[in-house]
Parts: structure tokens; C-alpha cells; sequence
């Protein structure tokens, strides 16, 4: 089932949609579950809240998965540049994608300190680290392994699908270097061949994937790339539901 509520983001001062997913029996029983926090919350289940009109097919999937969740799919702001720059740990400039002010870092602050002990205080979820993940795609996936790496200490799991690394990629690999990261970590990481401009720049993604996924393994991480046919839109993320899910939580 879906649930929606609004949460003032503290540091930005503004009030947000937070899309929960519960697993269908919750209500009539007491048991504690995983939780997976993702972004862009409104592009995850519901065709009708996408930006598109296609949403990832989320709830149907989790609900025949066979494995129970709670997601809490925090949906970005709409306004302006605004999702770039919350999408975004760092201030860029003259990237692909213009400029970009980089309030990531106090997005993730809050997404910790005051959403993860709102979400545990008010659901049963399973607290600890080894029960929670991350996950999303495009500037979403940025986020992801940004969080996955800066915020290791309370996530052990990140999809990165189709992540937007390039323009901060080594903003990305400086922070990597100096942070330590528990051996226990899962990492998915993928892309499509149907989203890159020609076969330079699919050679290019795949040589910056394989960076992290050596850093990764490097240090014990499991991690993961999977190179698909798909294109960067929430169809094509659809079909690897199964894919990351199965590699985080069932492997």
C-alpha cells in the first residue's frame, strides 16, 4: 500500500511529499521490516504522480516480490534548477548541465538526522544499518553513491541506476579515497546503451563504472555493473527491479 505525507526539509525550509510504500499485510500484524530510502519518491510507484506518466511499477513488484519492505521515496522539487541542485553534494560550474549550487550534502544531513529517526520512530522498521539502503537513478543515482560512500555509518545497501556521476566524478573519487566504508556494503550500479550518444561515450560510462567498481571490491564491497539495453527513462528503470533488489537483499 501507499501511503503520502508531507515533512518540512529543515535546512531549505520547505515542505516535501514523502511516498511510502507498506508492505500489504502491515496493518494487520507486528513485524519490522528493511527499509530502502530512494529518490524522486513520486516517479517510483504510481503512473498518475509520475513526471512522465510511467512510474519504476514499484508497488507491484514489492508486492509479489516475495520479500517485504518499507521504501520511502523522498520526491524532489519540482521547482526550477531546484532538483539539480539537491541532486548534487557539490558546486559545480559550466558543467553539461549549467551550473549547479550542490545543497546534496544538506539534503542527505537531514535525510539521516531528522527523516530516518522520523520514519523509525513512526513505522516498524528495522533501524540498523545492515537493514537499510538507498537508491535512484539519474541525478537520483548520484545521490545514491554519494550516500552510499559519505553516509556508510547508516546505509549498507545502493541502487545507482543510471547515475549522473560524470559531472562530479572526481569530487566523487576524492571523497571514496579518504573515507573508509564497511566490507559488508552492496553497490549496483548501472547503465544504458540505449542513453549514451555513440559508442565513445558508452566506453567512457563504462570505464568510470569500472573505477568504482574496482575501488569497490578493492575493499571486500560486493558491487555490481550491469550494462543494459535500456534508455534514462522510468520504463526502462522498471525492468531492473528485480535485478538490483535480487543483488542487495538475496545475494
Amino acid at each position: 500500500m501507499i501511503e503520502k505525507f508531507d515533512i518540512c526539509i529543515t535546512p531549505f525550509q520547505l515542505m516535501r511529499t514523502i511516498h511510502l510504500y507498506l508492505p500489504q499485510h502491515y496493518y494487520e500484524c507486528d513485524e519490522r521490516y528493511p527499509v530502502m530510502y530512494m529518490y524522486d519518491g513520486h516517479n517510483l510507484f504510481n503512473d498518475e504522480d509520475a513526471t512522465y506518466g510511467k512510474s519504476w511499477g514499484l508497488k507491484e513488484f514489492l508486492d509479489d516480490y516475495g520479500k517485504d519492505f518499507i521504501i520511502v521515496g523522498i520526491e524532489c522539487n519540482h521547482k526550477g534548477r531546484e532538483r539539480l541542485n539537491e541532486f548534487c553534494p557539490y558546486e559545480l560550474s559550466g558543467t553539461h548541465l549549467g551550473d549547479i549550487q550542490g545543497k546534496g550534502k544538506e539534503l542527505m544531513d537531514w535525510v539521516v538526522h531528522e527523516l530516518k529517526p522520523f520514519i523509525d520512530q513512526h513505522y516498524r522498521t528495522i533501524p540498523f544499518r545492515e537493514c537499510t539502503g538507498i537508491g535512484g537513478s539519474s541525478m537520483g543515482g548520484l545521490m545514491a553513491l554519494y550516500t552510499i560512500i559519505q553516509y556508510n555509518q547508516y546505509f549498507s545497501k545502493a541502487a545507482c541506476l543510471s547515475s549522473s556521476i560524470s559531472i562530479c566524478q572526481y569530487q566523487l573519487k576524492d571523497e571514496l579515497k579518504k573515507t573508509q566504508m564497511s566490507p559488508d556494503t552492496r553497490v549496483y550500479l548501472s547503465h544504458g546503451k540505449r542513453e549514451t550518444y555513440g559508442q565513445k561515450h558508452l566506453e567512457s560510462v563504462q570505464q568510470l563504472l569500472s573505477y568504482f567498481y574496482s575501488e569497490f571490491t578493492k575493499r571486500g564491497i560486493a558491487c555490481c555493473i550491469n550494462i543494459t539495453s535500456g534508455k534514462h527513462n522510468e520504463a526502462s528503470w522498471e525492468k531492473e527491479n528485480q535485478i538490483y533488489m535480487d543483488f542487495l537483499w538475496r545475494t
